[in-house]
């Protein structure tokens, strides 16, 4: 059971109040935060209530809540305070078509945090709007599962500069209009963070801010129905250390032994995370990208992820921030089934008050999966079936690939609509083509985390690998190559029109494939997530006339889709997405319907030229089409729609 909230001990955040000063409005900072603060009190009594009710008076509580939102108010420096007003005004802004997110390692796309503002003029030329700076505070020494491991969330790790370095580089990103973005991880520290350390010393203030165990009783009852993140080098969920206490104790570790899970059953944990992500608002950060949020809720008899109270959490984190920080908005991180999806985005009575934005697994697996079938069957069905056309004042997260592995979410009750296919040969056969281990495949990859039991694996590698250029360029078959190219642009045309910001990770606009030397470096070569983790090759980028590269043919078509998404209302991400079932497995088909005006998305996932009647499509007869990506008038073949190879069409009625 949780302790009894206590008088708060004192904040590594406090600092003298700033002088009360007129807010940009003419209103007092105090009557400005008094405002936010009646505001978002009535969306944060119930979550706190539900979650801590039983054992924690309220009002005690929120008066602490208040009090803490009030000292990083008074702390938030003048032009994010503007921001804040901005988006009290327009707080929507994420939505619009202008949104195109950018995702990088520091290290590995500008060496240190100096150098980020050296490359702003690249990310502008393409059109970001949006960076996330893979991990980047200071992690634990050694092993740290890519730097989620966090040792002191209020420090950037020494390797990549100082804290004080990354407020200058948010400023420099958001003076030329781009958000900054980071990983805020929320399920656990690392065991060497000051309050791992001091519960390992025996504070029992601290102990309870982890899930700690006197013996394996209760955590041998757990792990009944627990699952295995990373079976193949941390099984199980507990781990026992005979150094705590006389007698050791086990601690709730659900991804590595260097990673505590924290118990989010306590209030103080609640309360200091808060006052740690307003620390980070403060030097900057619009995004906060929510890891491992589908475990920080546990319950005996479950697997303990994407329970209620989960959604408990998030509002209450979210409203308590916008409180202090209105500017901010927040990223889910939950890679999970569908139905469990959803909900991180707001449904029933958290509608509109939770994160702003979730990963899109669902699309990203089945791209993939659509074009290793030559097949959208399962896509189609999938997309129309699980997921609502739009939500409230949040909107997907849509991607391609990303830093992590793909896990291959195929269901039997998915399968058992698409004749001939079930879940488990799906999942074999996605496996086995995207490592390159099926007859006739165009992929290069690389097996991740085997379950010995059921015999399912995940899958490394690069867009641009997975998608065949890797293969094509060492044939040196053109092509092979060109097919490749219309694969990746296809996937980028796909992430910007579904609906959703979507998400550019670094090095896939110009076609980066797969990097074997992470084999040679000893804390990477037993994780194969790091090949798909390759440094930007900017020598190669500055010598676009390389004949023998592809990269420019890429970049100038990634770059060419998001100026075309930017001036298209109708993708604007508050616009509904309306899948469609043509009845052509070879074709993927959306419609964006916005205003008066609608426009209809087709993908050919196939390397064979594919035809559509205009009816099909629903286009109003008598208008006048065109594509917006090509600007070419929709013109028919005996009275059918030609659809190439790989392509992607936006029809649009022209005005």
């Amino acid at each position: 059971m949780p302790p009894k909230t206590k008088a708060p001990r004192k904040s590594s955040t406090t600092a003298k109040r700033a002088p009360k000063a007129a807010a940009p409005t003419g209103v007092s900072d105090d009557r400005l935060f008094e405002l936010r603060w009646q505001r978002g009190r009535r969306d944060l009594i119930g979550p706190l209530a539900r979650l801590y009710g039983e054992t924690t008076a309220i009002e005690p509580l929120l008066d602490r809540l208040r009090s803490l939102l009030d000292q990083h108010w008074q702390e938030r420096p003048a032009d994010l305070r503007l921001l804040d007003l901005e988006r009290d005004l327009t707080p929507d802004w994420f939505l619009s078509e202008e949104m195109v997110a950018y995702v990088f390692y520091i290290d590995k796309f500008a060496g240190r945090v100096t150098n980020i503002a050296g490359h702003i003029p690249y990310l502008k030329d393409l059109g970001v709007t949006y960076a996330h700076m893979m991990p980047c505070l200071k992690p634990r020494p050694g092993a740290s599962d890519g730097g989620y491991a966090v040792m002191d969330y209020r420090e950037i790790n020494p390797d990549l500069g100082t804290m004080a370095e990354f407020q200058m580089a948010t400023l420099q990103l958001r003076a030329s209009g781009i958000s900054t973005c980071i990983d805020m991880v929320l399920n656990h520290t690392a065991k060497e963070h000051e309050w791992a350390v001091k519960a390992r010393a025996g504070d029992p203030f601290y102990q309870a801010f982890y899930r700690m165990f006197d013996d394996d009783t209760l955590p041998k009852a757990y792990e009944a129905t627990l699952l295995e993140i990373f079976p193949d080098q941390a099984p199980g969920n507990f781990t026992f250390y005979p150094d705590i206490g006389p007698k050791g104790k086990w601690v709730w570790t659900t991804f590595n032994e260097y990673q505590w899970d924290l118990n989010w059953a306590n209030p103080e944990v609640f309360l200091a995370i808060v006052d740690t992500m307003l620390f980070l608002a403060n030097k900057g950060v619009e995004v906060f990208r929510l890891d491992a949020v589908a475990f920080m809720w546990k319950k005996m008899g479950t697997q303990c992820q994407n329970l209620p109270e989960v959604h408990d959490i998030l509002q209450a984190l979210v409203q308590a921030i916008r409180v202090t920080a209105p500017a901010v908005i927040h990223k889910a991180e939950a890679i999970v089934g569908p139905a469990d999806l959803v909900p991180y985005l707001g449904t029933g009575r958290h509608a509109g008050k939770v994160s702003n934005l979730a990963y899109q697994n669902s699309l990203m697996v089945q791209f993939w999966s659509s074009l290793a079938a030559r097949d959208t069957r399962l896509m189609t069905y999938v997309m129309k079936s699980h997921f609502p056309e739009s939500f409230r004042h949040a909107c997907w997260a849509t991607y391609i690939r990303c830093h992590d592995d793909i896990g291959w979410a195929i269901t039997e009750d998915d399968t058992a609509h698409v004749p001939m296919m079930t879940g488990p040969g799906h999942r074999k056969f996605l496996a086995d083509f995207y490592t390159g281990n099926f007859p006739m495949s165009f992929a290069r990859g690389a097996d991740f985390q085997v379950n010995e039991e059921t015999r399912d694996r995940r899958t490394n590698g690069s867009f641009a690998s997975l998608a065949g250029l890797e293969q094509a360029c060492e044939a040196g078959d053109d092509v092979a190559v060109s097919l490749a190219i219309a694969r990746i642009l296809m996937g980028n045309a796909l992430i910007a029109s579904y609906g959703g910001v979507p998400l550019l990770y670094m090095g896939d606009e110009i076609g980066l494939t797969n990097d074997y030397a992470y084999a040679d470096i000893p804390e990477q070569a037993g994780d194969s997530r790091w090949m798909q983790r390759t440094a930007m090759d900017w020598d190669a980028l500055n010598t676009a006339n390389r004949i023998d590269w592809p990269g420019p043919r890429i970049h100038a078509g990634v770059r060419h889709i998001i100026a075309v998404r930017k001036s298209t209302p109708q993708l604007a991400s508050d616009v509904p997405t309306r899948v469609r079932d043509l009845g052509n497995p070879a074709l993927f088909v959306f419609d964006r319907e916005g205003g008066d005006c609608t426009v209809t998305c087709v993908f050919n996932f196939t390397e064979s030229e594919q035809r559509v009647t205009p009816w099909a499509l629903k286009l109003t007869p008598g208008k006048d089409y065109e594509d917006l990506l090509s600007k070419t008038p929709l013109a028919l073949t005996q009275g059918q729609i030609v659809v190439p190879p790989y392509a992607a069409l936006w029809f649009r009625a022209v005005e």
